[in-house]
């Protein structure tokens, strides 16, 4: 399960930096590709829907984190040693135990 998490945090990280360099800054950044009034995200701009996208994408992200810590967590109170089957067809050793009693009189 924290494979398939992992694979979804790091597919995450992605869509995240892809939807904030597409937002326009300060600095206009990738945003200035945006196109004009006929562009897909409507006469606005990127910008209400771009934001829209990055407040899921963080929302998911922080859900995602959680259980990735959860499953973690779970994983740390197991051991190797509890996983392993143990299966034998050599029997232990026998001690036999002689009663010096007699042999001090």
């Amino acid at each position: 399960m924290t494979g398939i998490l992992l694979i979804v945090q790091i597919a995450l990280v992605v869509m995240i930096t892809i939807a904030v360099l597409l937002q326009k800054s300060s600095s206009i950044g990738l945003g200035a590709y945006s196109g004009s009034n006929e562009s897909v995200f409507g006469a606005k701009g990127p910008g209400s829907f771009l934001a829209k996208v990055t407040f899921f994408l963080g929302f998911i992200f922080i859900v995602n984190t959680i259980a990735l810590s959860y499953f973690y967590a779970q994983q740390k109170n197991k051991s190797v040693v509890d996983a392993m089957i143990e299966k034998t067809d050599v029997a232990a050793p026998t001690i036999n135990i002689v009663n010096d009693t007699n042999a001090t009189k």
